[in-house]
């Protein structure tokens, strides 16, 4: 006779790990103050932005540069295939409609372009800014958590511990530093001393001072050497003083050199070609340095950027003010011109200071998706209401409820006392399902559209088919013979599992194809219940077996009352020859 083992005799301990895990989810929302799910496009209106193409000689664009644009703004604003936004064609224009946020959101996400180019800096100037601006402003320092000491650096051998955080300075470029991820300590004292420590210097000027009077000598303590005329001039004539000509938004050529102002409009520059670009880019991500509070953005290159990276870092860490310096270029705009105090190999960095996480994550989602291949122009903005009434929203609703309560009277009605099992493992799938997406909505951008309740519904099926395959596998055990129904319990789920495991793996992989294959509501359809599918998983592990293993413990199903579900007729094997009555397990 088959006995339970060792490690099914606590199942108290298994439904305390269950607990557990909704009191995360609950101390989650609560943390948070999320205690409603966010709502999709149909459910809640959002924003919708139209974007014309501007090719650069005119005339329609050519298509396969117009579905790359699609594939990266839709890459931008629905990254997962869980916000229910929605990215198409029409005509040559580009619809991008997006749930639950304003307009200027929209219009930030989808109009920047994202032009990263790293490019040595030839020549620094300061720019005409406001008399009153300190001629000795202090600019953020090479140590990730922003000190003040000296400008921004590109070092590979700083040491967490050796920061002082305080705060980046108001009005400061978006990022301070640009820096090796990996520190070693031997990197800093091998350049002649001159970069084992940041200079101090004015924000923005150059190592050489230009004249008291710029205009009489444009070109005063600037190395003109290898510069293109052509740039020089765009470069004398450049007023960064100007918030409207500081040329954001500009798709410059890096085959070309550059002139080009920073964020602040405190310096301009004359920039080398790119010899690094946004392209180059495998990965980017936001996060914290080890040991600090300080946001930063990580990068990873591809096999080629990764060279040209150690190249061009290289030869600017073998160069004299300002040329040892590297000018990282958004948009057209500097935000950053950190020193470099050494090569830096292995394809990865960082931009760092200044960071909150909202910025940090914006910048590297922008980075992360690519550059537009087109630039556009907004034709229309509008905000618009949801598409399904409060009526439709509500008959949904309804719809799920009565197939959930039919569910739940069919196990009642068919299997009496074991039916409790089924209505309570229901319900905390319910609850686990509902907690799951509101943490998801506040956390990864999950917004609740149609398509997902019906996913969500589709799950109702789901979780019912699994604990009727354990309770019917749990009669067969009792019908062949079982003395106690507390090993019959055991020795059922040992093979109602692998079955259970199995259409639920087959659900999920169908899950996985679907989302990966398709966009928009289908995919949000196919996240759904692929995430049902999971928590199936988990209700029937942490609740449903384990609190079936305690009922067995209770003489109402041990001994087969007609109510259990278990009683003798419906457990009857052949029918006693003396009385005529079907035998139970328990008469055998």
């Amino acid at each position: 006779m088959a006995r339970p083992t060792s490690r099914h005799s606590y199942p108290g301990r298994t439904l305390l790990v269950l607990l557990a895990l909704i009191l995360a989810l609950g101390g989650t929302m609560l943390l948070q103050k999320a205690f409603t799910p966010k709502l999709g496009l149909d459910l809640a209106g959002g924003t919708t932005v139209t974007l014309t193409p501007k090719p650069p000689n005119g005339g329609s664009p050519p298509q396969e540069i117009l579905d790359r644009a699609v594939s990266i703004i839709r890459e931008r604003v629905n990254g997962t295939g869980i916000s229910d936004a929605e990215v198409a064609k029409s005509g040559d224009n580009i619809v991008i409609s997006v749930p639950g946020v304003g307009q200027d959101e929209v219009i930030k996400l989808v109009g920047t372009t994202a032009e990263l180019r790293f490019r040595q800096v030839l020549a620094e100037q300061a720019t005409q800014v406001p008399q009153n601006l300190p001629t000795e402003a202090p600019k953020p320092s090479t140590t990730p958590s922003g000190t003040q000491s000296g400008k921004p650096s590109t070092k590979p051998s700083e040491k967490p511990s050796d920061k002082k955080p305080t705060a980046t300075p108001t009005g400061k470029a978006l990022s301070s530093a640009l820096t090796a991820p990996t520190p070693t300590p031997s990197a800093q004292n091998t350049k002649k001393g001159k970069d084992a420590k940041a200079t101090p210097t004015p924000s923005a000027t150059p190592s050489a001072q230009p004249s008291t009077q710029p205009n009489q000598d444009q070109n005063a303590g600037i190395n003109t050497q290898g510069v293109d005329p052509a740039v020089l001039k765009q470069f004398q004539a450049l007023n960064c003083a100007d918030p409207k000509k500081r040329g954001q938004g500009v798709q410059d050529d890096p085959s070309k050199q550059l002139a080009a102002c920073d964020k602040d409009g405190q310096a301009k520059y004359i920039l080398d070609v790119a010899k690094v670009v946004g392209t180059d880019i495998d990965s980017a991500g936001a996060g914290i340095r080890q040991g600090t509070t300080e946001w930063l953005v990580q990068l990873d290159f591809k096999s080629k950027g990764a060279a040209e990276w150690s190249k061009l870092t290289s030869v600017a860490y073998n160069s004299q003010e300002p040329r040892n310096r590297v000018a990282v270029v958004l948009d057209g705009v500097v935000i950053t011109a950190p020193n470099i105090l050494g090569p830096i190999p292995g394809g990865r960095a960082e931009i760092t200071g200044g960071f909150t996480q909202k910025t940090a994550n914006d910048l590297a989602e922008q980075l992360k998706y690519g550059a537009l291949p087109l630039k556009f122009e907004r034709s229309s903005i509008e905000t618009v209401s949801s598409t399904l009434g409060q009526d439709q929203l509500q008959g949904g609703l309804i719809a799920g409820a009565i197939g959930l309560g039919l569910v739940l009277i069919y196990s009642l009605l068919y299997y009496r006392g074991l039916g409790i099992v089924a209505v309570l493992s229901l319900v905390v799938a319910s609850i686990i399902t509902y907690s799951a997406v509101v943490v998801l909505g506040h956390n990864a951008g999950f917004r609740l559209s149609l398509p997902h309740i019906i996913g969500l519904v589709v799950s109702i099926g789901i979780t019912a088919d699994s604990f009727i395959v354990y309770f019917e596998r749990i009669r067969d055990e009792m019908k062949e013979g079982r003395r106690t129904l507390r090993a019959a319990v055991e020795v059922a789920w040992v093979r109602a599992r692998r079955t259970i495991l199995i259409a639920d793996a087959v659900m999920f992989i169908a899950a996985v194809v679907l989302y990966v294959l398709a966009v928009g509501g289908v995919a949000g359809f196919a996240y759904a219940m692929g995430l049902t599918t999971l928590i199936d998983v988990i209700v029937v592990f942490l609740f449903t077996k384990p609190f079936i293993a305690l009922l067995a413990r209770l003489k109402f199903f041990a001994k087969g009352h007609p109510l259990s579900g278990l009683d003798a007729e419906r457990m009857s094997t052949a029918p006693d020859t003396s009385t005529g009555r079907p035998t139970t397990p328990q008469e055998a």
